[in-house]
């Protein structure tokens, strides 16, 4: 896994969401999107990146691995 599935991955976990109700929560057609980038398949694109860190109030730049500050 890479630093951007991991982070991901364990903000998920801490708001205490499956992955479907964490893709529907952030809009995705479906869950398998975001599947993908949480098993570090797929790469979340800028606009993916900044819906995701809104989503769960964090930087970009965190989920990116450019700071370990949320």
């Amino acid at each position: 896994m890479d630093i951007i599935s991991t982070r991901l991955k364990s903000l998920r976990l801490a708001y205490n969401l499956t992955q479907d109700q964490a893709a529907q929560a952030l809009g995705f057609k479906d869950a398998g999107s975001y599947r993908k980038y949480e098993s570090g398949k797929v790469l979340p694109g800028a606009d993916k990146i900044r819906t995701i860190a809104d989503f769960y109030k964090v930087t970009a730049d965190y989920i990116l691995g450019r700071t370990d500050t949320p």
